[in-house]
């Protein structure tokens, strides 16, 4: 055969062979199946950064079959939680691409979309401890041939998190790490922590809730718990019913979306142990000594730089507060203000930072505040965006009472901290605030020298 003829039949059975190469997807339900209801099949479809793009169905038994699953790389699964109505997870693809693009990792999507999708949410809860034993059989054999559990990762969303832990506890809790993004809470409130997600079941497992009043779990059951806006009302969803499937699910979605936020590092939301969400919002929980150096924990994926101080600490509360849309994250700033008003004053305080055209606003409304003469109020405020070098700065005074009259806070000084900046504190002295009027000004360095 003469050379050309030997390339051209070389190049005709490559090109069969890519064509041949199919990319297995998630399971794509509808709602009749939900209504039928759905028997429990597991599909683990496997990612890397050879071929981000296009997944693998894995064999449960033969790991040989798959050369591209690496066990000396770490390995993540991702495990969705209940669908009511079959369709895919809008957040999918950009998990596993995010995930992939931070590191060099096997990214292994769990689909149970057959078992998870079912008009009976009780069918479902009960397919969960038989997806675990599943992944359970499938990670003891990757053990066999030679992974690490404490390089294996497990990332579950809603139902997906008790599973999770499931497959730690029969693993004696020696998985690496469990990250539950809002765990289910319907049919695992109140259920002792054999039935369901609890700290004991990872190495380390970190908690996010955001919708502990509806779909989600309420109390605390990582090494670290993070509490979303108090862990219920998501700014942005929908508040009634008339929004349609949103309102249910946009809460508990938010879970997801945050996560990956801190995956791509679009940017970083600090949060502050405390006990309760008013107790955080009342500013009394910004002290962040007993984390050393690296100040209080920094939400999601790179929360594993806190680990030991974390597990040396046992079972921690963290609270922190996002924006309505990406970027999520919040900057947090103490604001102190002292009056000289003879008589005492309630109300509420705005402000507003300016700098090269931009602007960040902050509104200090959860409760009314306490300003008394010659006595310094402490505020927490957590503006929309990080300013650098503010250059002016307005306040806006409001008692939120449309038939009182009109009241003026004299304020002998107001004293603005960025928390996560070493950087000296802004300042601003006499300044006369008339009710519900923004007064803008240059602040200038505070004159203490201990800041």
């Amino acid at each position: 055969m003469l050379l050309w003829q030997y390339l051209a039949l070389l190049l005709l059975i490559t090109v069969h062979t890519c064509k041949a190469r199919t990319c297995d997807e998630f399971t794509d339900l509808h709602l009749s199946h939900a209504i039928i209801g759905t028997s429990l099949k597991i599909r683990l479809l496997l990612y890397t950064r050879e071929d981000g793009n296009c997944g693998t169905l894995m064999s449960h038994t033969n790991l040989s079959a798959h050369p591209q699953f690496n066990l000396s790389r770490p390995t993540t699964f991702v495990i969705h939680g209940y669908r009511p109505t079959g369709s895919p997870p809008t957040w999918l693809n950009s998990i596993r691409e995010q995930m992939l693009a931070r590191k060099d990792i096997n990214v292994i999507v769990v689909d149970w979309n057959h078992g998870a999708t079912n008009m009976n949410y009780f069918k479902a809860v009960e397919n969960t401890h038989k997806a675990a034993d599943n992944l359970t059989g499938f990670i003891k054999i990757m053990q066999e041939n030679g992974a690490s559990l404490s390089s294996i990762h497990m990332i579950g969303i809603s139902l997906g998190a008790h599973i999770s832990g499931f497959v730690g506890a029969n693993l004696n809790g020696l998985v690496g790490r469990i990250t539950a993004l809002d765990p289910a809470g319907p049919q695992f409130t109140g259920t002792p922590p054999e039935d369901r997600l609890d700290h004991t079941d990872a190495q380390f497992v970190d908690v996010l809730h955001t919708d502990i009043d509806a779909l989600g779990f309420r109390e605390t059951l990582g090494h670290i718990d993070f509490y979303a806006n108090g862990g219920t009302d998501q700014p942005g969803c929908p508040k009634t019913i008339l929004s349609g499937g949103a309102y249910f699910k946009c809460d508990h979605q938010r879970s997801v979306f945050l996560y990956l936020e801190s995956i791509n590092r679009t940017c970083a939301s600090r949060a502050f142990p405390c006990s309760s969400n008013k107790e955080f919002l009342d500013g009394n929980c910004l002290n962040c000594e007993q984390f050393g150096a690296a100040g209080c924990p920094v939400f999601g994926y790179d929360i594993t730089k806190w680990k030991d101080v974390l597990l040396k600490l046992g079972q921690t509360k963290t609270y922190f507060d996002t924006n309505s849309v990406s970027p999520f994250c919040m900057t947090p700033y103490r604001v102190e203000v002292m009056i000289w008003n003879k008589d005492l004053r309630w109300g509420f305080i705005t402000v507003k930072l300016y700098s090269n055209g931009k602007e960040a606003v902050a509104t200090i409304d959860h409760k009314a505040s306490k300003f008394k003469r010659y006595t310094s109020t402490k505020l927490f405020a957590q503006f929309d965006r990080d300013i650098q070098s503010v250059e002016k700065v307005s306040l806006k005074f409001s008692t939120g009472n449309a038939l009182s009259p009109k009241y003026k806070l004299r304020v002998l000084r107001i004293r603005l901290k960025h928390l996560e900046r070493e950087e000296r504190p802004l300042c601003r002295y006499d300044i006369i605030l008339e009710e519900n009027k923004e007064v803008a000004f240059r602040p200038v360095p505070c004159e203490e020298s201990n800041f």
